[in-house]
């Protein structure tokens, strides 16, 4: 379901949310501090920063939020932007998504295993 999720949102151009959403998912389970702040110079400079290759659309005052956020790093840092975003992809981007023909071709191919239908 991710993957086909994924291929959904690269198709619209807008893969970079779940990418996003992942890395900071990903950052928050990380104990060390070194590894902790390596993994939030790359989440900002991938997805925070302006002009960032991957940069998520987040308002100016999440941006400025995270970024302040960055000041001392803890596991808290990307919360706001990983709402946003996460919020953004569950009223926009999921709600085509369940109506996309790559989910419905993964809804029948699950049912179908499910009930061990063979075609």
């Amino acid at each position: 379901g991710l993957a086909t999720f994924k291929s959904f949102l690269r198709s619209e151009f807008s893969e970079e949310n779940l990418e996003f959403w992942i890395a900071c998912k990903d950052y928050k389970k990380t104990k060390s501090p070194v590894k902790m702040a390596a993994k939030a110079k790359k989440i900002y400079e991938d997805f925070i920063q302006k002009e960032a290759p991957k940069e998520v659309n987040i308002d100016h005052f999440t941006k400025e939020a995270t970024i302040k956020n960055l000041v001392e790093i803890s596991s808290t840092s990307f919360d706001l932007a990983q709402k946003r975003i996460h919020a953004l992809m569950e009223k926009d981007s999921f709600a085509r998504f369940l109506r996309s023909d790559l989910y419905q071709e993964l809804k029948f191919s699950l049912f179908n295993v499910d009930h061990g239908l063979k075609f």
